[in-house]
């Protein structure tokens, strides 16, 4: 295992990236024509991206994914300099304030036990700091859907508004799930209410993903991890079926579960 660089490297290092960075932004045509809006979308590319680095479990993707994120973070600071609203030292220093502010238990004499105890502490600075009137308000509008329910259930956790015990939450997620049987169960023949039964699936969804926080799982991961595997598993079928000379669409549902099976074996 190589050694680690030393904080004098770590800075050097910092230096020569702003600089090749007002290097391009002043020589490149495409730097040149960047603005905050057009390098939006390519910045969430990268963090999923990066996303798929940690799944995978692979050190050297990470650490060049990382790499293009900080790219962004610090184009971002260029255009922010040229604009006059803030460069890096400002953003820096605003993260470093913000930072002691919502450790008090670190540069204060609150005191915190636990992680628990940090997360309320730190959700209700949060709240303070921006006005919101809701605590709920700090929750990202475009957020994926599936996330966003997460980050709903954790920040109303912070403030204490939540189950006490796992089987309680189990409960809801059952009592959901009957509510949806109810409103589209394919065992009965009667018109579908798909607008109702959407908001039951929903309201299931959100008491999953909920049950998944009480056991520490992470419902996002857990669901990318099982389309990694479903992609891998329909993707030996695709192999074997060309392999033995058959196309899928040629094929029987039994004939494809013979190599389904034969993927989950492997």
């Amino acid at each position: 295992m190589t050694n680690l660089s030393t904080r004098a490297e770590k800075l050097a290092a910092f230096d020569r990236l702003l600089t090749i960075m007002d290097e391009l932004r002043e020589q490149c045509p495409w730097d040149k024509k960047q603005t905050t809006e057009s390098l939006r979308h390519l910045t969430i590319e990268e963090t999923f991206e990066l996303s798929d680095a940690i799944l995978e479990g692979d050190p050297d993707e990470i650490k060049k994914e990382l790499g293009d994120i900080l790219l962004h973070i610090v184009f971002y600071a260029r255009i922010g300099s040229e604009e006059g609203n803030f460069d890096m030292k400002t953003m820096i220093d605003s993260l470093c304030e913000k930072l002691i502010r919502r450790h008090p238990h670190i540069y204060g004499d609150t005191e915190a036990v636990d992680e628990e105890a940090v997360k309320q502490n730190w959700e209700k600075i949060k709240l303070t700091e921006k006005g919101n009137k809701s605590v709920l308000g700090g929750v990202p509008k475009s957020l994926p859907a599936l996330i966003k329910a997460m980050r709903i259930q954790e920040k109303a956790r912070g403030v204490g508004f939540d189950w006490e015990e796992k089987t309680q939450v189990w409960e809801k997620v059952e009592e959901e799930m009957q509510e949806f049987k109810e409103e589209f169960n394919v065992a009965e023949e009667k018109e579908i209410d798909l607008e109702k039964a959407s908001g039951e699936f929903g309201d299931l969804l959100f008491s999953l993903i909920n049950y998944s926080r009480f056991i520490d799982i992470n419902p996002e991961e857990a669901l990318e991890r099982t389309n990694k595997k479903f992609i891998k598993r329909f993707q030996y079928l695709e192999a074997a079926a060309k392999e033995s000379g058959k196309k899928l669409s040629d094929m029987t549902l039994a004939e494809m579960d013979v190599y389904w099976n034969e993927a989950k074996s492997k």
